[in-house]
């Protein structure tokens, strides 16, 4: 394993919080880099903030490949994890073949989508000695199948079925796991249950870590903003106020 990803693994047992954000281009992971932050994800969720694209569905490994490259020359001290995209890694050996370009354009782990069913894939990327971050409740890749973005963990049933996601996941051996979209009393027993860290994307405090899209945090994408969301910045707006400020200036001009 990368020595960049032994603090992660341990942040569990210290008790110590895991800040992880997106980043897409050399500037972003750079500037999150010297921020502090524990992980950078090259997550697919760039087919919409970057590439504008309705889901992450269209997101291609070339896509992934380009971007990871980029986010690796600039986070010289975070680990990056990169996100395999959809029908990249829908068999064991697959999973591997491209879990091994992630690796080989600057990665230091990669992440995939789903729970007990992909524990053949995370455990042959785990063997292949490519370090896996799962990824399980709601699940981006789907979002077709399930016809949009639901709250997971309703039920006791559902809370356990998470639950068992996680342990498989764990068992398989991934580092840790993205829990997005739970109901936030779900996170307490998922998070108590891993002996690998949560990662909570709209599921509450009560998780190892947080994750979020750099462009939510910092209101780069100003046309759409998950409700969970509450911006510490409003870049977007003020890009588009340079922009029309440099567009009278020119136009003004004699």
């Amino acid at each position: 394993m990368n020595h960049r990803l032994e603090s992660f693994c341990a942040a569990k047992g210290q008790h110590r919080k895991i800040a992880m954000l997106t980043a897409y281009d050399y500037p972003t992971a750079r500037l999150l880099d010297e921020a502090g932050v524990d992980i950078v994800l090259v997550g697919d969720s760039l087919g919409m903030v970057v590439l504008g694209y309705p889901d992450t569905t269209w997101v291609t490994m070339a896509d992934m490949v380009h971007h990871i490259r980029a986010v690796a020359r600039g986070a010289g001290r975070a680990p990056v994890v990169g996100d395999l995209p959809i029908h990249s890694y829908d068999t064991p050996e697959q999973a591997v073949f491209n879990g091994r370009q992630f690796i080989d354009a600057g990665a230091h782990a990669v992440k995939l989508e789903g729970g007990a069913d992909h524990a053949p894939q995370i455990r042959a990327l785990t063997e292949a000695g490519i370090p896996v971050v799962g990824h399980i409740g709601l699940l981006p890749q789907s979002v077709r199948e399930e016809g949009g973005y639901k709250v997971k963990g309703k039920t006791p049933e559902a809370v356990q079925a998470l639950i068992n996601d996680g342990l498989a996941v764990q068992e398989a051996g991934a580092i840790g796991v993205v829990v997005e979209c739970v109901k936030h009393e779900a996170m307490r027993p998922i998070t108590e249950a891993l002996s690998i860290p949560t990662i909570g994307i709209a599921a509450g405090e009560d998780c190892d870590g947080q994750v979020l899209v750099v462009h939510d945090l910092v209101g780069a994408f100003p046309w759409f903003t998950p409700k969970f969301v509450q911006p510490l910045a409003q870049t977007g707006v003020e890009i588009r106020e340079a922009a029309a400020q440099f567009v009278a200036h020119v136009h003004g001009a004699n």
